[in-house]
C-alpha cells in the first residue's frame, strides 16, 4: 500500500474531485478526522489578552478599509506582524525599544520581521548584532492573510557583514 492509496479510497467512497485534490495537496484526508471537543484542544491563546485580539482584528479591518478606499496601504506592517506573532505563537514581546530581539518564546529570543504585500521579493534582511536565536518571518498577503515561518539563526544567509538574509520558503502544496 502506497502513501497515496487513500486518494483512490476517497474516489471509491464518493468524494468530489475538489475534495480529493485538497487531500492530495495536504497529504491526508482531512474529512476523515473527527472534530475535537473544545476541552480537548490545547489553549495556546490562554495567556493572550482577548482585548489584544480585538485590537489586532480592528487594526487589520481598518487597514483593509483604508486600502479599499484609497488604494494605498497604511504603513503599520511591523506592528501588525508583531501583534500577530504574539497572538498566534504566544510570543511574549519585550518592552518597546528593547534592543536585540522582539520577544521570547520559551527559552528562545525571537526577532520578528514582517513582509508586507508591497514587498516584491521573498528576502528579508536582519541585523546580525541582534540578540536572538530564532527569526520569525510574518508574511501579510494583499488580501491581509497572515502566515509565519520560523528559522534558526544558523540557517540565515550571511550578508554584507552587519546583516544576514532569510528567504520566505517556497511551499509546494
Amino acid at each position: 500500500m502506497s502513501d497515496w492509496d487513500f486518494l483512490h479510497d476517497m474516489h471509491n467512497d464518493g468524494y468530489s474531485a475538489e475534495q480529493i485534490a485538497d487531500a492530495a495537496a495536504c497529504g491526508y484526508n482531512s474529512w476523515e478526522w473527527q472534530p475535537l471537543d473544545e476541552k480537548e484542544l490545547p489553549d495556546i491563546h490562554q495567556q493572550v489578552n482577548p482585548e489584544l485580539i480585538k485590537i489586532f482584528e480592528s487594526l487589520v479591518d481598518s487597514a483593509k478599509s483604508y486600502h479599499a478606499l484609497t488604494e494605498r496601504y497604511l504603513q503599520i506592517w511591523g506592528e501588525l506582524g508583531e501583534l500577530y506573532a504574539e497572538i498566534k505563537y504566544s510570543i511574549k514581546r519585550h518592552k518597546p525599544h528593547t534592543r536585540g530581539s522582539d520577544g521570547k518564546l520559551g527559552d528562545d529570543y525571537i526577532e520578528i520581521k514582517t513582509m508586507s504585500p508591497e514587498k516584491s521579493g521573498s528576502l528579508v534582511k536582519v541585523k546580525l548584532a541582534g540578540n536572538f536565536n530564532k527569526l520569525l518571518i510574518i508574511r501579510i498577503t494583499k488580501d491581509f492573510a497572515f502566515e509565519g515561518h520560523f528559522l534558526k539563526r544558523k540557517e540565515l544567509i550571511k550578508g554584507d557583514g552587519i546583516h544576514a538574509h532569510a528567504s520566505w520558503p517556497n511551499k509546494i502544496n
